[in-house]
């Protein structure tokens, strides 16, 4: 079987990777607990530090909320990396829970967060980057970013 090098796959995307960012509440972004981690809700970061804001449907259209959901993907690689040191600490995506800042009668919520599964299909192989997921709409998200994303990961023994 061939071994999947996520941190090579993320090279070659040609991507950059935001500042891993702070907490700004009480709570830590990321907790290892044996062989999962889990990582808080992230927004999406730009590479100058500042957010994406807007809402769905009303500020953003649904290309633009697929692009940012794109960025909180980078933004919580970027987690990964500084925290952990490699990509390839993750053996694979278990769940991803994408939560959507929009209009009430904005429907693509799956749609918006595919820009985050999508890149971390790419980095860690569809078989392994590809996990349960949901996606739901809210009326509003801190800061009034887009998208506001969560995710659980095994890691290699």
């Amino acid at each position: 079987m061939e071994t999947f090098n996520a941190d090579e796959q993320f090279d070659k995307l040609g991507l950059t990777l935001p500042p891993a960012p702070k907490p700004l509440g009480v709570y830590k972004p990321f907790l290892i607990d044996g062989k999962y981690l889990y990582l808080s809700g992230h927004g999406p970061v730009n590479d100058d530090k500042s957010l994406m804001i807007g809402r769905i449907g009303v500020d953003l259209d649904k290309e633009d909320g697929k692009l940012a959901a794109r960025q909180v993907g980078l933004t919580m690689l970027s987690t990964i990396k500084t925290n952990l040191g490699s990509l390839n600490r993750v053996k694979r995506v278990i769940k991803v829970l994408g939560m959507v800042n929009c209009s009430p009668d904005f429907e693509k919520h799956p749609f918006v967060i595919n820009g985050c599964s999508e890149l971390f299909a790419q980095v860690w192989g569809e078989e392994n980057g590809i996990g349960t997921r949901s996606a739901v709409g809210f009326g509003s998200l801190p800061d009034n970013i887009p998208v506001e994303i969560e995710a659980l990961f095994e890691l290699h023994d």
